[in-house]
């Protein structure tokens, strides 16, 4: 943590994915909503959709596209059952993937149930310059994913480096392929 460098807050958007919660029950998103809240960053958006390609995707690429959500977080639909659809929702609209995420929530994952992480298709990416995270349903998984990886790469004070200070360099080829 460098103490030369200010807090900047990131605007981050929470999609639910299930066919089963309300935004009164969803206990997954309320704690990323507390964990982004009481790191000082904006919650910008939230919401639940059902287990539905189109919706999570349609979803999604609304959030990337507005200029007012820096970050999407999805919880909900990474597991094998036949309405756990989040992934393959996801991942074909990702530009770049980010593997690195996954690998280190399974580890993290790994470290507090075991086995049963290979359960989960966690996985990240950018799309329209927006970082994606698509978490498993669980309010303990939230919490890893959040507390492990997520909140010291958002916040610009965490050093070698974070996801805050590349966040303007998102759209780099966007750029270039409009010129």
């Amino acid at each position: 943590m460098s103490d030369q460098r200010p807090f900047i807050p990131v605007r981050f958007a929470v999609l639910t994915v299930s066919d089963t919660r309300s935004l009164a029950e969803d206990r997954s998103g309320q704690t990323l909503a507390d964990r982004i809240a009481e790191a000082g960053h904006v919650l910008a958006a939230r919401d639940i959709v059902t287990d539905d390609r189109q919706a999570i995707r349609d979803k999604v690429l609304g959030w990337s596209q507005d200029d007012g959500i820096d970050a999407i977080i999805t919880t909900g639909g990474t597991g094998f059952t036949g309405r756990d659809v989040t992934p393959e929702a996801l991942e074909p609209i990702f530009e770049k993937r980010m593997d690195g995420f996954s690998e280190v929530f399974h580890r993290i994952s790994y470290n507090k149930i075991g086995t049963s992480t290979i359960q989960s298709r966690a996985t990240g990416g950018v799309v329209n310059a927006t970082f994606v995270f698509v978490l498993p349903g669980s309010p303990g998984a939230c919490r890893d994913a959040w507390d492990g990886i997520l909140k010291a790469q958002f916040d610009y004070r965490h050093m070698p480096c974070n996801f805050v200070e590349i966040m303007p360099r998102l759209d780099e080829h966007l750029r270039r392929t409009k010129s």
